[in-house]
Formats: C-alpha cells, structure tokens, sequence
C-alpha cells in the first residue's frame, strides 16, 4: 500500500478510553450515537469527547437512519467524519453529506459477491467506504457483531476502490485481514472490548501496534 493505513477504534464512551487510543497511535475514533447500542453515547458526551480530541486525532460519528434533526446536531459538533450505518439509500447519503458539509463514512453490510457489486452504487456519494460483516438473522441493529466475514469476496472489487475493513477484526486477526484484503484503514469496535461497550485499553495498544505491523 502506498498510502499509510488508517486505524480507526470505534464505539469509544470515555475519555480515559480516548486518551488510551490517542497514545497508542490511532488515526480516528469513533463514537457511536444510537440507542439501541451498548455503545451509544448522548450528543453531550460526543460534544466534550470531540473537544478532548480536536487537533489530536479525527473523529468520527456512528449514525443509523438518522432524520435531519439528528444529522444537524451532530454536524454542529464539528466531527471531522459522520458514520453511516443503516440502510441509507445513495441519494440519502448524498444529502446527508451535502446538509451536514461533513466527509461520509458509509458502511455496507458484505456478506456475498451480490454485496460487492452493491459498492459501486456509493463510490460517488460517500467519501470513504467501509465493509463491514452483515448483523445476523433477527439482530436488532447494524454491524459485524463481532463476526468476520470472507474477506476473499474483496477481491471482485475495483482495485481502485478504496475501502476500510471492519467486522469481527481483533489484535489476533488484523495482520491476517490487511494481507488478505488490503484495504486502506481498518476499524474495531468489539474486537478490543472486554464485555460489549467496554474497551480494554491492552486489545487497543495491542490492534494498533499489530495492524501497524502488518502494514
């Protein structure tokens, strides 16, 4: 890769767990603002963790479905990234991204080649893409759950999309996902959590320093 990779730690609550992932070398951090989520945080809490952060490292938002009230009080915090991971259509992700005036994340769910062919439709409208496993059957919210899935199915992708990997990624798997997938950053939610929402500041040094490796 000629670009370095970006390491991206999600799902941070804290800012004992912000300053951790700032030390350790992580390039962005994410904060979840989603209910049903045991890793949801109040606009409030975003609002002081994105001013801990500011000039430090970039942050990003994670947001399911969210209606224009929602986009415009997270794009009033001034997060350098707004996270879609719903079902987002294109043209929603286009105008979120041109109400907002933010850079998107979208993330898809990737669970096939049909999946893969289903990138393109956001290439244009989102600025960065993030595959992510598909929720099992009957979950109640997005994401990989801790869960891999064939990290193979990139290889039908063009390889001028750029793409950041996610889904089920831990210190002990990340060297092995960048080798086999080669994507442009990685990012980690569960994979570095001692129980769901709770980040263990190790599996944090432990990612960063493995990922950084294999790159």
């Amino acid at each position: 890769m000629s670009d370095p990779l970006t390491v991206k730690i999600c799902g941070i609550k804290t800012p004992d767990v912000l300053e951790a992932a700032i030390l350790a070398g992580a390039d962005m951090v994410g904060f979840v603002h989603f209910q049903r989520s045991p890793r949801h945080v109040s606009i409030e809490e975003i609002a002081f963790l994105i001013s801990e952060a500011r000039g430090r490292v970039e942050t990003c938002v994670l947001l399911v479905n969210p209606d224009n009230s929602c986009v415009a009080e997270v794009a009033a915090l001034g997060p350098d990234w707004i996270q879609l991971h719903g079902p987002e259509t294109p043209s929603r992700v286009e105008a979120i991204r041109a109400e907002a005036g933010i850079e998107i994340i979208k993330a898809l769910p990737i669970g096939s080649r049909e999946d893969v062919a289903h990138i393109a439709d956001f290439i244009e409208v989102a600025d960065r893409i993030l595959l992510d496993g598909k929720p099992p059957k009957g979950a109640d919210r997005p994401g990989g759950h801790g869960e891999t899935f064939d990290w193979s199915l990139v290889n039908a992708l063009d390889p001028q999309v750029s793409f950041m990997l996610s889904g089920g990624l831990t210190p002990d798997n990340v060297a092995a996902a960048i080798s086999k997938a080669r994507p442009a950053g990685v990012d980690v939610s569960t994979g570095v959590e001692s129980a769901p929402g709770v980040k263990d500041i190790g599996l944090i040094e432990a990612f960063i320093r493995n990922a950084r490796a294999a790159a």
